[in-house]
């Protein structure tokens, strides 16, 4: 029987039936910020209500940290949550079935490992989307708690690498030129040659190429897969690329793009429903 796997994140949430490594069902919606997680995880019910009877399993990826069943925020900026929120308990309450939990990072992490990109390897997972996550595989099994958050790892002056490179962040940079607009639109400025928007695309860019140059220095993977919203978006990854360009080949990292897409979360959280205890 399938599992119901819900990938619950800072801008949209993913909620689907999965068999294996096949959507059965799907259903995409907003997260809507300003509610927060018990409305949320009512707004979930509502949304899959006639699959109730239909799943004999589920699991939820949240951004944050999630430990013992709890759920607690990393960065407000993100998704703002009460600290320690009983998660389990309330999906429990909610759905009539015990839970798994994980980062929605790490879920990813785990999906790609199982089903995508780093099928069969050792894997470090990064995310770059509304915020900055990941996860990291080693020998088959998924390191939980702060493993992976890399988007809490901060510079010289205390700021988190998340604040200055995420789609948040560079939205937030736009806002402070006087311009209220997306990431999205964004990324159409800077097709159309605009210098404000370049400056502000590069910088994000940047950052992750540091970021990623630090991650083969520290755990030296076979290659890092790139996911998110805006890791995906080819310039992006390109530019992210070139950034690392003047770096030896014993220093580059190897880069490539996640094969599941926004499904990576779901998937990999009906994987580790498989594995129990991995």
């Amino acid at each position: 029987m399938p599992i119901l796997s819900v990938d619950l994140g800072g801008t949209k949430t993913l909620a689907a039936l999965v068999d294996g490594n096949q959507l059965v069902d799907s259903r995409l919606f907003p997260t809507q910020l300003g509610c927060g997680p018990d409305q949320w995880l009512e707004n979930i019910q509502r949304e899959v209500r006639d699959w109730q009877g239909k799943f004999d399993g589920t699991g939820f990826a949240v951004t944050g940290l999630v430990s013992d069943g709890f759920w607690s925020a990393l960065n407000e900026k993100t998704l703002c949550i009460t600290d320690d929120y009983p998660l389990a308990e309330r999906v429990t309450e909610i759905f009539g079935i015990t839970p798994i939990l994980r980062n929605d990072a790490q879920a990813a992490a785990y999906g790609e490992f199982a089903f995508g990109a780093g099928q069969g390897q050792d894997t470090v997972f990064l995310t770059v989307s509304t915020g900055v996550g990941g996860g990291i595989v080693v020998h088959g099994r998924l390191l939980t708690g702060l493993a992976g958050h890399f988007g809490q790892l901060r510079n010289a002056d205390g700021e988190r690498l998340e604040d200055s490179v995420s789609g948040r962040a560079m939205e937030r940079q736009a806002r402070t030129l006087g311009f209220k607009i997306t990431v999205p639109k964004i990324f159409e400025e800077v097709e159309n040659g605009t210098p404000w928007a370049e400056t502000i695309f590069d910088a994000s860019a940047r950052g992750v190429a540091t970021l990623c140059a630090n991650i083969k220095l520290t755990l030296d993977p076979a290659h890092i897969v790139i996911g998110g919203g805006i890791g995906l978006v080819p310039m992006y990854l390109e530019r992210v690329k070139s950034h690392l360009s003047d770096l030896t080949s014993k220093l580059q990292p190897k880069l490539s793009p996640a094969a599941l897409g926004v499904t990576a979360g779901v998937l990999g959280m009906a994987a580790l429903h498989n594995v129990k205890g991995r």
